[in-house]
């Protein structure tokens, strides 16, 4: 969700090469989050070759906003050693 927070939009290839996940567990994040209603996935093909375009969804979007202040909440209340 961070790679997908900073564009507007993110083919499978790319995030498959940023995330460092296998194929698989790339696909069972993506359909889990698809099924959350946080990310929006457009498949279609190009030359003949499949090609799966990935985008968050205003809720999507949202719900990162949220994780990123509740971590930035965690992350102050840490002592400095």
């Amino acid at each position: 969700m961070a790679h997908l927070f900073v564009v507007d939009s993110a083919d499978f290839l790319f995030l498959f090469r940023h995330t460092g996940l296998t194929w698989g567990n790339l696909s069972s994040h993506m359909r889990k989050l698809e099924a959350g209603g946080y990310i929006a996935v457009e498949k279609e093909f190009l030359d003949k070759k499949p090609h799966t375009m990935v985008r968050l969804t205003d809720a999507g979007r949202n719900a990162f906003i949220e994780y990123r202040k509740r971590m930035q909440q965690i992350l102050e209340a840490i002592p400095n050693v």
